[in-house]
């Protein structure tokens, strides 16, 4: 009944805050479901945000005494809670609470005080309680009497002793510490004769609201004879021991004196029944020595001290047992290591973290006290990680510097935490935290560009190329989608001419490419990635087409559908230059390398045609029995593979007169212009070898006129002619005589500039032509890409060198056309 009306009243809890904790006090034996106090206004938290927080007190869950509304934010007790058998008998009994809210990990302490109540009655040991006393017994005397015991502390615990009303005895109180015990003194002489036993009842009264109290009888029995009781040197006697202590230690030799003699001095040494059983557990007493020693395992984290209560008694009839009290203090030795304890982790973390971002909370304790219960953590120093004292006993990991996955995608922090103890003790306990990929890393290449190679003719859809990007990310941010940025070659959009797979970066042809139209491609591919803030990174793709042989050789002179007719001289020597077949290839490279050949003719072993050079020549000077129309086929055929071949006929009269073949050099028709990339090449190559052949020309020039100049001053002579008018003109023909002075002797230099871009040599018989044996030198300049072909040109000149023969020693000629 005083419980039930205890509870209202003590209900009340005070709420304060202490280096920044809360603190709470309430009464023991409140029941479930009692308000603690208001944690969340306490703490300064939202009410709307404690779910979503998930706010919880870590504890035991064996020792869960407390639990939070997460409605209404207060603190409830979950169950009954006895504070003398949390606390025993300690004069502050503090249950701490570790509250921690995990979105965002957050850590709190608060403290709830547990006041005690008088729900205890003290008690003694034994209800009755017998004393030996002899009748010699002198006034002023004491005898210790067993002290009774009281759960609760403070004001509710023991206040004092009283004795029933008798003549012989009082009581005194003794108080060591938060302890009292009862002394009761002999005030008058007992008389055995008169009364040999005395009933005395001792009552034990707490100081709590309403007062408890109990009683137990004590029985004094009066003895005779040995009149002299043994005496301690000291009452109290007090002992330091360290915990640990090996058994057999000696704690203390006790010795009490008895001034009489024999067996009535003889002492003996007990444990008083008034000890605790952890004393007769932990230390044993030498009957005979008075030697107290250890007997067990002391550990001061259980027992801080002991008090000892010890009974010396004589051998003699109608011994007098006296008492001693040894207070034995343990002093505490480091043999606790920190215990180490995560109340809280997030084992992931993004790379993107701001420094101090709380990772883990961690509890640490240490059953030691003093500098043995000293604790210092610490983490190695080349992390990015701090560790930061929260309360006391209570870490924070935190981030201290910006995070890499891509550096490294997990840490294991390995916390050491070190007491203050002589040798100190550790505990070690390790983390594992992953960090968790953000797109902070756009898409690369291997190379800043690249180059492919395609046959022309391929099949449209074929695979022609695949190039790869890669991402340091992982997952959807390093997935990587291809494209190519729709731009335009030569007009036309790219992706007209290639396509690219998304997800492999597989290049396809869109159509067949034709060499003779389009020689390379030029398109950019974008990589994207696959973050929700994506990166992109672009690369050059350079298609190079290769040339197929997918195109016969076109004539271009001479042409037989027009009607190809040429006159030759009879007279021609042999390797006159009867025409020049020129064809052209649209392929490239060997593919447009051709070679010349007769196939058909008419008399056989006359003419032949240049491998290389398409230059259709007389083998020997013509007979009288060859025919005076020659039919000629000249097959032209190209280096590819298959070889791809085109013909031509050429028809050829074999006339007597020169004027028959001038007139028709006169009349020869303009070429028709084919316009071609590839001539540019050929203009370059010819034009070297002309340029070559032109130095050996006349450095064999030189060296002939050095040679014959004091023979032959007139043999060499310069071709000229003043009047302008007597050009000899052609709208097709371009002869010029050159007008250099150093040119050599017997030897005259003409210069085409016709499509015909070789330099060709010409001997006139002396005979025939001048008297001096004149070599004439036939050069051809001109782009190829005109295509001016001329055709006859070395007999319609041998006709006209006939008709000038006699005024070249005289004249310096220059003839165009």
């Amino acid at each position: 009944m005083k419980r039930t009306a205890l509870s209202p009243i003590l209900l009340c809890c005070i709420c304060h805050f202490v280096s920044g904790q809360v603190r709470y006090s309430i009464p023991e034996e409140l029941p479930p479901g009692t308000s603690v106090g208001n944690i969340a206004k306490d703490l300064g938290l939202e009410l709307s945000e404690l779910s979503d927080q998930r706010l919880r007190i870590i504890s035991d869950p064996h020792l869960q005494y407390f639990e939070v509304n997460l409605n209404n934010g207060i603190l409830l007790v979950n169950k009954r809670i006895d504070r003398e058998q949390l606390c025993r008998e300690s004069p502050t009994c503090v249950i701490p609470l570790e509250i921690v809210t995990e979105n965002p990990v957050n850590l709190y302490r608060a403290e709830v005080e547990i006041l005690d109540i008088n729900d205890n009655s003290p008690s003694f040991p034994n209800g009755e309680i017998s004393l030996d006393i002899f009748e010699s017994a002198s006034r002023g005397t004491r005898f210790p009497l067993e002290g009774a015991h009281d759960p609760d502390v403070g004001v509710n615990s023991i206040r004092t002793y009283q004795l029933s009303p008798n003549k012989h005895f009082v009581l005194e109180i003794q108080t060591r510490g938060e302890r009292k015990s009862a002394e009761l003194v002999l005030q008058d002489a007992l008389d055995r004769e008169k009364e040999a036993v005395h009933q005395i009842m001792l009552t034990v009264i707490d100081g709590g609201s309403p007062e408890r109290f109990g009683t137990a009888r004590i029985t004094v029995a009066v003895l005779d004879a040995n009149d002299n009781a043994p005496i301690f040197q000291q009452s109290v006697y007090t002992v330091t021991l360290s915990e640990n202590a090996p058994v057999g230690t000696l704690a203390i030799k006790l010795n009490a004196t008895d001034e009489d003699e024999g067996v009535n001095s003889d002492i003996e040494y007990y444990f008083s029944n008034y000890n605790p059983d952890e004393v007769r557990e932990l230390f044993s007493l030498e009957r005979k020595t008075g030697n107290l020693r250890v007997k067990g395992l002391i550990d001061f984290e259980e027992y801080k001290s002991f008090e000892i209560n010890v009974v010396a008694k004589d051998q003699g009839a109608y011994a007098v047992a006296v008492h001693c009290t040894v207070l034995l203090e343990i002093e505490d030795v480091n043999d606790n290591a920190p215990e180490v304890k995560l109340t809280s982790i997030s084992s992931r973390v993004r790379e993107n973290s701001e420094p101090g971002t709380m990772i883990a909370v961690i509890s640490v304790t240490d059953l030691d006290s003093g500098d043995n219960g000293k604790i210092n953590c610490h983490i190695p120093s080349h992390l990015p990680f701090q560790l930061k004292s929260s309360f006391k006993g209570s870490f924070s990991l935190v981030t201290s510097g910006m995070l890499d996955r891509e550096d490294v995608s997990k840490y294991n922090i390995v916390i050491l935490c070190k007491d203050s103890g002589s040798p100190p003790l550790s505990t070690n306990k390790t983390i594992i935290i992953h960090i968790t990929d953000i797109n902070d890393n756009p898409p690369y290449f291997s190379q800043p560009s690249y180059r492919c190679y395609v046959m022309e003719n391929n099949s449209p859809a074929s695979s022609v190329f695949s190039i790869s990007a890669t991402d340091s990310d992982l997952d959807q941010n390093s997935l990587i989608s291809y494209s190519i940025q729709d731009t335009r070659s030569k007009g036309v959009p790219v992706l007209s001419y290639v396509s690219i797979s998304s997800e492999n970066g597989t290049i396809y042809a869109q159509r067949s490419f034709d060499y003779e139209q389009m020689k390379s491609i030029q398109f950019q591919v974008l990589a994207q990635d696959g973050g929700v803030m994506s990166f992109s990174a672009s690369v050059t793709v350079n298609m190079i087409i290769l040339d197929q042989n997918d195109n016969a050789p076109v004539i271009l002179s001479p042409l037989s559908q027009n009607g190809a007719h040429i006159r030759v001289p009879r007279s021609a020597y042999s390797g006159y230059l009867v025409t020049k077949v020129i064809a052209t290839d649209a392929d490239s490279g060997q593919n447009a390398r051709l070679s010349y050949r007769v196939v058909q003719y008419a008399n056989p072993g006359i003419f032949i045609a240049g491998q290389s050079s398409g230059e259709v020549r007389t083998i020997r000077q013509f007979g009288s029995h060859d025919f005076a129309a020659q039919t000629l086929v000249i097959i032209v055929q190209d280096n590819g593979y298959p070889a791809l071949s085109t013909s031509t006929t050429i028809e050829l009269s074999i006339t007597d007169t020169i004027a028959e073949v001038r007139s028709d050099l006169r009349s020869v028709p303009e070429a028709e212009e084919y316009p071609s990339d590839l001539a540019f090449y050929i203009i370059i190559s010819l034009g070297l070898i002309t340029f070559l052949l032109m130095i050996g020309v006349i450095v064999l020039i030189a060296a002939m006129c050095h040679t014959d100049r004091g023979r032959h001053h007139a043999n060499c002579w310069h071709l000229r002619r003043n009047n302008k008018n007597q050009d000899f003109r052609n709208p097709h023909i371009n002869f010029q005589i050159a007008t250099d002075s150093n040119v050599t002797s017997n030897c005259i230099e003409v210069r085409g500039t016709g499509s015909l871009c070789q330099t060709q040599s010409y001997k006139v018989p002396s005979e025939e032509r001048t008297p001096h044996g004149t070599s004439l030198v036939f050069q051809q300049y001109g782009p190829p890409e005109y295509r001016n072909y001329v055709k006859n040109v070395d007999t319609a000149f041998s006709e006209w060198i006939g008709t000038r023969a006699n005024n070249l020693a005289n004249d310096t000629d220059t003839v165009r056309y």
